[in-house]
């Protein structure tokens, strides 16, 4: 459903939409619909959005908005990510409210995983 006014859709870059597509749908279960060979929709993610071909990619250190996905189990999310190539750039830390991690998904994108249990 579509709210007046609130956050609706996410677009990030990919370098290599197939191996983007394949990380995200092998750990986090997300479903993509292709519209070209340069962008591909995202859904089952909590939000929808999509990714578009591009040599860029989203990091914080260059002025990204960091995506922080949430999990009830953050050691088995962190071994999927790393099975399916992602790379942790940020071990498990503490912070207010649970613990996290960052990593790069196959493009270079960062994002985070967080989880307010153990």
């Amino acid at each position: 459903m579509n709210t007046h006014e609130k956050i609706n859709y996410l677009e990030l870059p990919a370098c290599d939409l197939e191996a983007t597509k394949a990380f995200f749908s092998t750990v986090f279960g997300w479903s993509f619909t292709d519209y070209g060979p340069e962008y591909t929709a995202f859904d089952h993610a909590g939000i929808d959005g999509g990714f578009y071909l591009s040599d860029k990619r989203a990091r914080t250190a260059e002025g990204s908005v960091l995506i922080v996905l949430y999990s009830k189990h953050l050691a088995q999310t962190q071994a999927k990510v790393e099975a399916a190539g992602g790379t942790l750039i940020r071990p498990v830390f503490d912070f207010p409210g649970g613990r996290r991690f960052h990593f790069t998904d196959p493009s270079g994108n960062e994002l985070a995983v967080w989880s307010d249990v153990d």
